[in-house]
């Protein structure tokens, strides 16, 4: 077996379709064909065959589906490692949601990374949904964000930080400390950022709860230019509340109230099990719970260029 026909078997597996993974993986669809030949003729095993409803596998094919993504993962750790050891320099990949991305991201890797000379962190925003894939894949090392089950093989999760989201407006705003209704707020602009477009986490389950309408709501960069814009208009929005308790203490941000305006939300790391983790994210784990790392999450101020490596994920809205 080859990793080019692991990686053909893999994406057929994940894409559902030899055509779409030779779209992936820039092949021709006799390419795919081809190496999905050559591993049934090396297994002596089918692995799938085509329904109407879609590719049945067999269980030989179900057992190389989760074997080849574990292959491929190993590889690309292998490959990491021996280039980081000949460079004397270790790199740390570490997966986040956008609101922990935005908000607590920044403070983690100061102060990580000041504690070791010798490390790189490369930080990528993801989805919750697609953390459990990203760290079983070893695409990641961790992956921070709202808690996500284990895919594919069991993964460990390790809360660490407690958070509150709430809604918030300008402060000579109608709705400032009132208990509007439901069918009010729907008729209110709303003002959101990356982590209400995301389909998963506090924010976006608060946005289903209220049934707020798509064309009320309008998508900003980041979650703190939709405050920004909010202190200056009539809409509203939802926001972390450690991240804005100085404007609501200093008067510049009001606060709307209500049961369905508010929600408790825990960030968790999660990884593969403890053995199977390289040093750098064992030694995360063990920090990430203590109260100066917690203090520096909630009031970060950067992180030093020398030891940051961001990697750009570009998601369209539709």
């Amino acid at each position: 077996m080859t990793p080019a026909q692991l990686r053909a078997y893999s994406a057929v597996v994940r894409l559902g379709s030899v055509r779409a993974a030779a779209r992936e993986l820039g092949m021709t669809d006799s390419g795919v064909s081809m190496h999905i030949a050559q591993l049934r003729k090396e297994l002596d095993d089918p692995l799938y065959s085509r329904r109407p409803s879609g590719l049945a596998f067999t269980p030989g094919g179900l057992r190389l589906a989760s074997r080849a993504v574990e292959i491929l993962g190993l590889q690309q750790q292998t490959a990491l490692e021996v280039s980081q050891a000949g460079h004397g320099r270790r790199l740390l990949r570490i997966a986040a949601s956008p609101l922990f991305a935005e908000h607590a991201a920044p403070g983690l890797i100061a102060l990580f990374a000041s504690r070791a000379k010798d490390l790189s962190v490369e930080l990528s925003v993801h989805p919750m949904r697609q953390f459990a894939n990203l760290v079983s894949s070893r695409a990641v090392d961790v992956a921070l964000g709202p808690r996500t089950p284990g895919d594919r093989q069991p993964l460990f999760v390790h809360p660490f930080l407690q958070y509150e989201v709430l809604t918030v407006c300008a402060p000579d705003h109608s709705l400032a400390r009132t208990r509007p209704s439901i069918r009010h707020l729907r008729e209110q602009q709303w003002f959101l950022g990356p982590s209400a477009a995301g389909g998963d986490g506090v924010t976006r389950h608060m946005l289903r709860a209220l049934d707020i309408p798509r064309e009320q709501q309008r998508m900003f960069q980041s979650d703190a230019a939709a405050v920004e814009a909010v202190r200056r208009s009539s809409a509203l929005t939802l926001a972390l509340g450690f991240a804005i308790g100085d404007q609501l203490s200093a008067g510049s941000l009001g606060l709307v109230e209500g049961p369905e305006l508010r929600a408790a939300g825990e960030w968790c790391a999660t990884t593969l099990p403890h053995q199977h983790l390289q040093p750098a994210a064992s030694e995360l784990l063990h920090f990430v719970g203590t109260p100066r790392c917690i203090q520096a999450m909630i009031r970060g101020t950067g992180v030093d260029v020398s030891h940051f490596k961001p990697k750009v994920h570009v998601t369209l809205w539709s």
